[in-house]
């Protein structure tokens, strides 16, 4: 009886054994397909994190050109304001100066005349010093985006378009025009 009973039990384990493989296949295609699940949705969490970074970065950069631009936009109105105030002070204390040049004009060799040529001279100094030129001499070419024409004359001497007298000298601080020269233009 003892035969009998254990060749079932045999066979019992024989059979049990390719179940036991089964299952483990089983568990490791299940854990694989998990895994591989996983793997994808880390995957996909990784592109979105890369795209959400590579929009973070745009913006950062495009507010940081913004921002330069902002910044230099804002220099370059604050020259041009301070431009703009040195230019009115100057326009009004340059006749001054033109008062000054009409009295020398008319004055005799007196002590006067010595103080008002001294004053002048300080006045030309200081003006060099602050970065003002004057333009408009007899002789140069008529520039209409720099000299104003008062008159035209006939002048045979002097070629077409050239300045023939200076009326008022006109003056310039780098390129902003402070007083437009007013002149007699020949031809």
């Amino acid at each position: 009886m003892n035969e009998i009973k254990n060749e079932p039990v045999e066979e019992t384990v024989t059979e049990a054994e390719p179940v036991a493989e089964d299952t483990k296949k089983q568990k490791n295609d299940k854990e694989k397909k998990e895994s591989r699940k996983e793997d994808k949705k880390l995957r996909e969490e990784n592109e979105a994190l890369h795209a959400s970074l590579e929009e973070l970065n745009d913006r950062y950069t495009r507010m940081l050109a913004e921002y330069d631009n902002f910044r230099k936009r804002a220099q370059k109105e604050r020259e041009g304001v301070y431009a703009d105030a040195v230019g009115d002070v100057l326009s009004e204390i340059l006749t001054i100066k033109d008062t000054l040049e009409m009295a020398m004009a008319y004055a005799d060799d007196s002590k006067l005349s010595q103080g008002v040529t001294m004053t002048l001279t300080k006045f030309t100094e200081i003006l060099q010093k602050l970065g003002v030129e004057e333009f408009g001499a007899v002789g140069d070419e008529f520039d209409p985006n720099l000299h104003n024409a008062i008159f035209h004359v006939e002048d045979e001497s002097l070629g077409e378009n050239v300045i023939a007298e200076v009326l008022l000298k006109g003056y310039k601080k780098g390129d902003k025009i402070i007083r437009y020269a007013m002149v007699k233009v020949a031809n």
